[in-house]
């Protein structure tokens, strides 16, 4: 049996909140020398989605625990769209305010692409706007979406700074995780290859991969003899099936050939949420013209 090493997302999760910590700490004191100003995130949330309500609540009280004022700004399911960028925009004018976070999705009839659009790019900690992903694609410094980016500071823990060379295969192109990751790795030098359901040879590709990254949401859709021996797989899916939560990965066959794994829950779930504040106060740093 392949001796794989389980990815312990919470412990490198931990890590990045600790310097985010020092980070706060720091900014706190050079800009309480010139003004008076406070560290914040504001959350935005649209309805009663009960997934969203705990992801927000997850979000806010991370955010206060580390040192962010957070306030999570609600809106009935029946809110226009005029109403939330009122606040959006009122958010991007508050000084006190380093970050914005439309939680995802919104209701139909909502506009998405607008109302993300309406959040000031150095604001944009989700990463989403159309601005900053230009900037990530023509590789220029942006706030980059949470999860990839927390997915390459794993990548980098475990395989080194160095991965340029190595063979990527993508499974999933959204814009939340397939296409920044995508951009990300080939940015770093990687052999990338992007797969989504219409792809042929979806077994095949996998089994090329010295990097294997899934986020489908298909509860053990990937098996042991996808992958090649000794990769590194990263498992960004999860899905609830019976009060049980489950990755795109079937963990216990798949572990028996990989080199590394990420388990569901507890691999790249706590890493979204320490980038999420890791992009806050880069954002903040920007804002007040201070070398991070």
């Amino acid at each position: 049996m392949q001796n794989c090493e389980i990815i312990d997302g919470k412990l490198y999760a931990a890590e990045v909140l600790e310097r985010v910590k020092s980070k706060i700490g720091h900014l706190s004191t050079v800009i309480c020398k010139t003004q008076r100003a406070t560290l914040g995130l504001a959350v935005i949330l649209v309805g009663t989605d009960a997934a969203s309500q705990i992801y927000v609540n997850n979000k806010a009280k991370k955010a206060k625990e580390i040192g962010f004022n957070s306030e999570v700004y609600k809106f009935p399911q029946t809110a226009t769209e005029q109403e939330i960028i009122e606040c959006i925009e009122r958010l991007n004018s508050d000084p006190n305010v380093n970050g914005i976070l439309v939680q995802l999705p919104l209701p139909q009839h909502i506009n998405t692409q607008k109302i993300i659009d309406t959040v000031n790019y150095e604001k944009d900690v989700d990463g989403f706007s159309t601005y900053n992903v230009g900037l990530l694609n023509s590789w220029q410094d942006s706030l980059e979406p949470c999860t990839p980016q927390g997915v390459l500071i794993l990548l980098h823990e475990i395989l080194g700074t160095n991965i340029s060379g190595k063979k990527a295969v993508i499974l999933g192109r959204s814009r939340i995780v397939g296409r920044p990751m995508a951009s990300i790795l080939i940015r770093k030098g990687c052999s990338v290859t992007s797969l989504n359901s219409n792809s042929y040879n979806i077994k095949d590709e996998c089994r090329t991969a010295d990097i294997l990254i899934s986020a489908v949401g298909s509860p053990s859709f990937i098996k042991g003899d996808w992958i090649k021996k000794g990769a590194c797989v990263i498992d960004v899916g999860i899905v609830k099936v019976n009060d049980k939560l489950y990755g795109d990965v079937d963990f216990e066959s798949v572990r028996k050939v990989a080199g590394f794994l990420t388990p569901v829950p507890g691999g790249v779930g706590p890493m979204t949420v320490s980038c999420l504040m890791l992009n806050t106060i880069k954002a903040a740093y920007k804002q007040y013209d201070i070398k991070w």
